[in-house]
Order: structure tokens, then C-alpha cells, then sequence
């Protein structure tokens, strides 16, 4: 009877181990049939990054013919605009192929943010292109000075994509840094970034009072009264009393999609750097309560806001700068305050102020002799060179978006969504035509991008 028990126990092993043995080989093959596996593991064109940018460049990128892949970290495609809810989308430039892919995905004057990365997982989709989320990339893959490929943390462990190019589109320059390319960060003279900020929606206030304010010289003018005061004044007296903390500053209510929402933007962290862990955690957290000292003071000062409360918090903080990488070219502080034309331009007539959120203080950088909270200054229409998105001396690798090369001022401008979003589209661009051209994107012509209707 031993005997036999001994036996069947054997035998169940075996069927197990048997069983392990199928289930394994199936697991191989559908890993071979997804975007990554042993059949997919190399592209002609990897986008490391699916916010706007890396969005941007995905698309240009399959639709122009070349085989793409786009890896994100999160669950959700859209970056800033999704995940830390920013709106508006502010476009700021003209790029017809940017102002499409904000028509189809829901970017516009109210980001429908709940729609949005599904509307572009949709787009990248019927353009040609792959995508994996749940994707976080750790660096390149190297030969020499070549780019050829990145690495990547999945869920399953860490797996390895070759390219011809890699486009960084992560904000903060994962790739590039890694690669060795030479970057700044921070503002000359103290090297402080712009703060960190959490945007997030507030409801339960009458839909018939509410209350907009749009930026600093909006909170100080006669067109943002509240009770016979300045709403900027009120803030103050609120710092003053230590029921905000002095780096707020201003609180700038914005429309939200529904009549009975505001975006609320105004939470600020100062000191802090997005590209380290530490400072982001101390980032989140930090933010997160000043957003309910927020809505306090919204209570206690707006008509028809007594009842206010949080309706939607975002899943990450908001980070307006980190690394900007050497390029081959450089958009510097002189160009978009002349407003300086560029036969290569990947996006012409950007629009947007010198937005720098002081990070040494509350409200913009500039402008404190004349005001509380400063102001931004305006620029004349410039456009963003081809030059900037490439880097000198490593191969195979562009960069877009906010980790473009620029100076700390010229940034405050181009980093926005829409801006952000052209940059990645010259970077798809230039990177299917190096790979249909079979030259290095350092040798693609940007004058030759095709990215504007002829005249």
C-alpha cells in the first residue's frame, strides 16, 4: 500500500511538473506575439516617454512609415496633462500636426483628462504604432557612442528593446543622461529649478459664483474683486496670517470641463528637484496639504464657496523643469524675446511668456519691484530649431519636450504642453526619415521635415 501511494504522489508530480512545463511554452509564445517579445524586440523608432511629447513623436513617427514602439512608465498615457491633471492645453504654437492630435485626444482650453491617454493609446494605435505601459526605462542600450537600443523595467522583470533611434521624451532625460550627454539644470548663479506644483479640481460651490482668476496680474486688477478687495490682497493677508504657507502666493481658479468644477492652480514647492526620488516624495506630500489650506481659504473668502471641497486629486505632482541636454543647437533667452525665425523650425510662432515660477519665493520669478507677485514677460513669436533636439556628440538619440536644449528662461516658454508636443513630432519626423534615409538623425536635414503646409 506504500508502494503505491508512493507512486501516485509520483505521478501527480509529474503531471505538475508537466503542467508548469505547457503553461511555460504558452507564456513564451504570447510573449513572442506582444510588443517586447522575442519577435518585437527590435524597432526602427523606441519613444521613451508617452506624455505630450513622446505622444507626438510616436505618431510622426509610425505614420511616416517607421516601425515604432512607445514604453511609459505609468498606466496612462498623456503625462503632465493625465496623470497630474494640468489644463489647460495650452497649444502656443503652430503646428498643424500638434493642434490634430489635441482635436483627437481631448488636449484643449479644459483637458478631459479622464478620456484623454485612452483617446491617444487609440491614435497611436491606428497610426502604426506600439505601445507598452507599465514600462519604465533605466538607459540605453550602447555601442560606442551609438545609442542602439534602451532597457527597460516591465513588470516582468527587465527586458531590453533595440532601435535605430531612440527619442527621449521622459521630461527628465533618462536616456540622455545616461548616455552621457552633457546637461544643466537650474537657473544661472544658484542653479534652483522651477518649483513643483499640484493641480487638482475643487466642486461644491454655487456653479452661478464661480470664481475665476488666471494668473498674477488677473489676482491684482480690477477684474478680480472679491467682497471690494483685491484677491491677490486677501491671499496675502491669509500668508500673513499663517494660514498659507508665503511660496503660494497667488491662487488661480481656472474653468473646469463642468460649470460646477475650478481647476485650482496654485500649490507650489520651492527648493526641491524632479529628477531625484526624495525630493519628489517631499514634493507630494508637501503639495498636497497646502491644497487643502487652499480650499480653506476659498471657504472663508468666496461667495458661494462656503460648502467647497477637493473633487479630484491627480496622481503625481507637477514638475516644470529638470535636466536641459547640450545640443547641436540651443534656443536661448535672446531668441524668443526677438522673436528669432529658424529655417529648421519644428515649431514656428510659439507664443507662450517667459513662465518662470519662482524658486526662490512666491508668484513669477520677475516683475517684484512692480508688484507682489511679479509678472511674466512676453515674448514675440519665435520658433524652436531642429538643432535643439540633437545632441552633439552621442548617436542615434534625439531629445524633446522639456528636456530640450535651452536656456533656464527660454524654457519657462517651450515647456508647456503644446510646444512640448511639437518638438516631440520634429523628433518623430527626423527620425523616420534617418531611418528611411539610413544616415544618422545628426545628418537629417531640418529644413526637410515636412512638418507645415506649403505656402
Amino acid at each position: 500500500m506504500k508502494t503505491v501511494m508512493t507512486a501516485s504522489r509520483s505521478n501527480r508530480r509529474g503531471r505538475k511538473f508537466a503542467c508548469a512545463v505547457i503553461c511555460a511554452a504558452v507564456a513564451m509564445v504570447a510573449q513572442a506575439a506582444t510588443p517586447g517579445g522575442a519577435e518585437a524586440a527590435s524597432y526602427d523608432v523606441i519613444v521613451a516617454g508617452g506624455g505630450p511629447a513622446g505622444i507626438g513623436a510616436g505618431y510622426t513617427a509610425a505614420k511616416r512609415g517607421a516601425k515604432t514602439l512607445v514604453l511609459e512608465k505609468s498606466g496612462r498615457l498623456g503625462g503632465m496633462a493625465v496623470s497630474a491633471m494640468v489644463s489647460p492645453f495650452s497649444l502656443a504654437t503652430y503646428s498643424p500636426i500638434a493642434k490634430e492630435i489635441a482635436n483627437k485626444i481631448g488636449f484643449g482650453r479644459s483637458v478631459d483628462f479622464h478620456l484623454a491617454d485612452v483617446r491617444a493609446y487609440d491614435l497611436l494605435k491606428e497610426a502604426g504604432a506600439d505601445v507598452m505601459l507599465h514600462a519604465d526605462v533605466l538607459g540605453p542600450v550602447m555601442e560606442g557612442t551609438r545609442v542602439t537600443g534602451v532597457r527597460v523595467h516591465c513588470v516582468e522583470g527587465e527586458r531590453t528593446f533595440k532601435a535605430k533611434v531612440v527619442i527621449d521624451a521622459t521630461g527628465n532625460g533618462i536616456v540622455a543622461a545616461a548616455a552621457g550627454v552633457p546637461y544643466e539644470e537650474g537657473r544661472a548663479g544658484d542653479g534652483l529649478v522651477q518649483p513643483m506644483s499640484i493641480m487638482f479640481t475643487v466642486g461644491g460651490f454655487d456653479p452661478a459664483k464661480r470664481f475665476i482668476c488666471v494668473s498674477e496680474e488677473h489676482a491684482r486688477s480690477k477684474h478680480c474683486i472679491v467682497n471690494g478687495r483685491k484677491w491677490e490682497d486677501i491671499v496675502q493677508d491669509e500668508i500673513k496670517a499663517g494660514k498659507l504657507p508665503p511660496e503660494v502666493g497667488v491662487i488661480r481658479l481656472y474653468p473646469g470641463r463642468e460649470k460646477n468644477l475650478n481647476v485650482v492652480n496654485a500649490t507650489q514647492v520651492n527648493g526641491l528637484f524632479g529628477s531625484r526620488s526624495a525630493d519628489l516624495t517631499k514634493a507630494e506630500i508637501a503639495a498636497r496639504k497646502q491644497a487643502a489650506q487652499i480650499v480653506d481659504v476659498m471657504r472663508r473668502h468666496l461667495p458661494g464657496y462656503a460648502n467647497a471641497r477637493i473633487a479630484e486629486m491627480p496622481a503625481v505632482v507637477g514638475v516644470r523643469e529638470t535636466r536641459r541636454f547640450e545640443g547641436v543647437d540651443r534656443l536661448t533667452t535672446e531668441d524668443v524675446l526677438s522673436g528669432r525665425k529658424r529655417e529648421d523650425a519644428v515649431a514656428r510662432r510659439c507664443s507662450f511668456v517667459i513662465d518662470i515660477h519662482n524658486p526662490a519665493g512666491a508668484g513669477q520669478a520677475d516683475g517684484h519691484d512692480k508688484a507682489v507677485t511679479g509678472g511674466a514677460r512676453r515674448v514675440k513669436p519665435y520658433d524652436i530649431p531642429y538643432g535643439a533636439l540633437v545632441p552633439k556628440k552621442v548617436d542615434g538619440l534625439l531629445f524633446c519636450g522639456r528636456c530640450l536644449s535651452a536656456s533656464h528662461e527660454a524654457l519657462a516658454s517651450c515647456r508647456v504642453m503644446g510646444p512640448a508636443m511639437a518638438t516631440g513630432i520634429g523628433a518623430g519626423a527626423a527620425a523616420a526619415l534617418a531611418v528611411k534615409q539610413g544616415i544618422d538623425v545628426r545628418a537629417v536635414d531640418g529644413r526637410k521635415l515636412d512638418l507645415f503646409p506649403a505656402k
